[in-house]
């Protein structure tokens, strides 16, 4: 538990800190400029690239007919940066989805390289990264492929950099990333994924963000993830190994639970609206649940807010400071019991143990919210009384970044 605990303080940190990787700022020792349409001769200009190359793609439509596996590498000195042109829509598809439009690391260690602004459509997977370590992949669209998205699930991975990115429309399993493997064959670890936009990720199965058992140490932040046949983000366990955190999301419309945590990891500051199982859900999968803290979240559902199917018993387990609204049925729903969890500075309205609860008014209390996802914005109305956090378990900001003054539970400070 102790270690559990020191994470936590050395975590939060990782609310002023950049999303970008230490090495973002280097600039390039030798820009390349690229305007060849024809896919062999862009695979062919990024094969050469040297650490410290910038290569600038023109604006097309680049289409590669084979397989493609970027295998270069940058140094923390030197990274190799492939991006496209100011203001240029550069597009990179291929005729067909018997491979994926581009891998990363498949055929050896990728590290230090970043791709940026470039738009992924068709293939199988759109991006599938391999033994790749500090790879940064910024401002890229990813969308319409046959399979997942991105994915990061066929060999282990660290210090993946997924920001700004737009995703949506995957098929097959059609997840908008799936990060680490099942049962910990493949891990991801100290990686962000950070202010991605992911959407309508539907197929057979359509998480939004998945990560993986024994996946550890990342930082999952202020994306905006809605309208997913499975959890808009799922994560799994840790394994021991440090926990995830899991903060200032926004996610609504989701199948089955918006957001589903197995264990391990630090859950705060998200607003979570219109699951069609729970609005946040928590149980045993490859791993068992325990070290979990979930804090100042605004939950918001027609059915259950909260359900934590097994949390009873479980070591570290903590849910505090949250507003956990439920129109139809349980605020917070323990299928098992809930011996041992620390509950307090809850805000509740609907069934459910009410220990460490204070009942509150309804959704009056939520005027910018409909629970059907059109309407999302999750602050309170003025006349709210949402004043009742336990200080214990105050956090300093919001999930806006915004310093709280008040003991008033849920993500938003009034």
């Amino acid at each position: 538990m102790r270690s559990f605990l020191l994470f936590i303080v050395l975590a939060s940190s990782a609310l002023a800190a950049s999303y970008e990787p230490t090495w973002s700022t280097i600039p390039p020792k030798r820009v390349i400029q690229h305007s060849d349409p024809n896919g062999a001769a862009l695979m062919k200009a990024v094969e050469a690239l040297q650490p410290g190359d910038k290569l600038e793609l023109a604006a097309g439509n680049y289409s590669v007919e084979r397989m493609w596996d970027i295998g270069v590498s940058g140094t923390a000195e030197a990274p190799i940066w492939i991006v496209a042109a100011e203001r240029a829509q550069v597009v990179i598809t291929r005729p067909d989805d018997k491979q994926n439009v581009l891998n990363i690391g498949q055929g050896g260690p990728v590290k230090f390289l970043c791709l940026r602004g470039i738009e992924f459509t068709g293939g199988s997977h759109g991006l599938r990264l391999g033994r790749c370590s500090d790879v940064w992949i910024d401002q890229c669209h990813i969308h319409h492929t046959g399979q997942v998205c991105l994915s990061a699930n066929s060999a282990d991975t660290q210090r993946l950099f997924l920001t700004r990115n737009h995703i949506h429309h995957g098929d097959g399993h059609a997840e908008g990333m799936y990060l680490g493997a099942n049962n910990g064959d493949h891990i991801m670890s100290e990686s962000v994924i950070a202010l991605n936009h992911i959407h309508d990720c539907r197929g057979d199965q359509g998480d939004g963000i998945e990560v993986k058992q024994g996946s550890w140490g990342n930082l999952i932040a202020e994306n905006h993830v809605h309208d997913t046949q499975y959890p808009c983000i799922t994560v799994y366990g840790t394994a021991g190994k440090p926990v995830n955190i899991i903060e200032r999301n926004l996610c609504y419309n989701s199948g089955d639970n918006v957001m589903q945590v197995q264990g391990e990891a630090i859950v705060r500051n998200n607003v979570l609206i219109n699951g069609a199982g729970a609005g946040f859900a928590s149980t045993d999968h490859q791993g068992k649940t325990l070290n979990l803290q979930v804090i100042h979240n605004t939950i918001l559902n027609a059915a259950h807010a909260f359900r934590g199917g097994s949390w009873n018993g479980r070591e570290g387990m903590i849910l505090a400071n949250n507003i956990l609204y439920s129109r139809d049925a349980n605020a917070l729903h323990y299928a098992n019991g809930n011996a041992g969890v620390l509950s307090s500075g809850n805000v509740v309205f609907g069934d459910g143990p009410k220990d460490g609860c204070v009942k509150g008014r309804g959704f009056e209390d939520f005027p910018g919210v409909t629970l059907d996802g059109s309407k999302h914005d999750a602050t309170p109305a003025a006349d709210a009384k949402l004043d009742h956090a336990d200080a214990k378990y105050l956090l300093p900001t919001d999930f806006h970044g915004k310093a709280r003054t008040k003991n008033v539970s849920g993500a938003i400070a009034p």
